[in-house]
């Protein structure tokens, strides 16, 4: 936290920024009635896809183009005794947040919608918590908890979303969902029973047949009475990696994995490779840490939970300067280690002649023209008043 000198030196650039204790004593005041402060902030928050309108990604959604909010927990250590610092299931000690990303698909990044901190020996799988920051994600698309219903909204998560609380809870909002499923013995002896003209080829990450990867559907072969009606369940089984363990669910030197949908449409292969790009959160998680989830500053668990909100504001800004300024360029993708480096830290020198003061950028820095014409690209658009 104390990184804000890095800003506070140049005010000419910057403008006046406050003093260590001054941001240290606003987060203790803003913690002392926590929801109030966290609604607050993700109501500011929440105009911006209002704001950006024809700008904004995955808007005008509908059930065959779906927003994807991604769900996923991530780890963080606490290297000293902080409030709630509990334990983790990895053997770890400190905090199990839980997050929400609205993905922008595989030509952008993403942003974060809910960055919901817990102790760090909260359940991986406990639907209420999934419940929680799913509300607290859509809160922050168009419509609010309103959001149009229709499967405009697609749920993705790992297996830990594959509990009966929280599929009957996406099924009464009408939100579509695609979730990892746990295979059992019983399941893997149905695969093996399977005969291989029921399988079809797999697609790799751009959409063409891959090689030693093959889905099938196994929803009429199961027992899914207990489950929401609609849901679908579709396996995959690919040849492992060089020196993958297999796992006693694995069959035939196959691996085998599964997930649960209620897309009712589409080909198995295209189900699948959709839900595998899951695995694009473990990136938008990455670019969090690297804007303050690595370390959680402070001592009370409520501050630390404004801490968690203001790394959600830096990775929208992020985002949105992406959306905004580099839409059409490979920085659209880049992450917060490389914008660093090759845009927001182009070395300058800040003169006054006149009574007015010039920034004038270096003219040898290589990414000086993309940051010029990002800066073009903000100043052409309308006011969002």
């Amino acid at each position: 936290m104390a990184d804000i000198n890095q800003v506070r030196a140049d005010p000419g650039v910057f403008g006046p920024v406050a003093s260590d204790p001054t941001v240290s004593r606003l987060i203790s005041t803003l913690a002392t009635d926590a929801p109030a402060a966290l609604s607050a902030i993700n109501t500011a928050r929440e105009q911006a896809w209002t704001a950006a309108g024809a700008a904004a990604p995955s808007h005008d959604r509908d059930a065959r183009h779906p927003l994807i909010i991604d769900l996923d927990a991530a780890l963080v250590t606490a290297h000293s005794n902080k409030e709630l610092a509990m334990p983790t299931w990895k053997k770890g000690f400190g905090f199990h947040p839980l997050c929400a990303f609205a993905d922008h698909q595989a030509a952008g990044t993403g942003e974060p919608l809910a960055i919901a901190l817990r102790p760090g020996n909260a359940g991986s799988n406990t639907a209420a918590d999934h419940i929680a920051v799913v509300e607290q994600a859509l809160a922050q698309v168009p419509g609010g908890d309103g959001y149009r219903v229709g499967k405009a909204v697609l749920i993705r998560t790992d297996s830990a979303g594959a509990t009966h609380d929280f599929l009957d809870y996406l099924t009464r909002r009408r939100l579509a969902y695609s979730v990892g499923f746990g295979l059992t013995e019983a399941i893997a002896e149905i695969i093996n029973r399977l005969q291989p003209q029921t399988w079809t080829p797999a697609h790799d990450a751009d959409g063409v047949e891959r090689d030693g990867a093959w889905v099938v559907e196994l929803t009429g072969m199961l027992d899914l009475s207990g489950w929401p009606t609609g849901m679908r369940v579709i396996v995959r089984k690919e040849k492992p990696h060089p020196g993958a363990q297999l796992r006693f669910t694995d069959s035939d030197g196959m691996r085998l994995t599964a997930f649960a949908t209620t897309t009712p449409r589409g080909q198995l292969a295209e189900l699948e490779l959709r839900h595998r790009r899951r695995a694009r959160c473990e990136d938008r998680i990455r670019t969090a840490k690297d804007c303050g989830l690595t370390n959680l500053p402070l001592h009370g668990f409520d501050q630390n939970r404004i801490w968690c909100a203001i790394i959600a504001l830096a990775c929208e800004l992020i985002a949105w300067t992406q959306i905004l300024a580099f839409d059409t360029t490979p920085a659209r993708r880049w992450e917060p280690k490389r914008l660093r480096l090759q845009v927001f830290s182009i070395a300058a020198r800040l003169t006054r002649h006149a009574r007015r003061s010039r920034l004038t950028l270096a003219a040898t820095a290589p990414h000086l023209q993309l940051l010029l014409d990002g800066i073009a690209r903000l100043a052409a658009l309308p006011n969002p008043g």
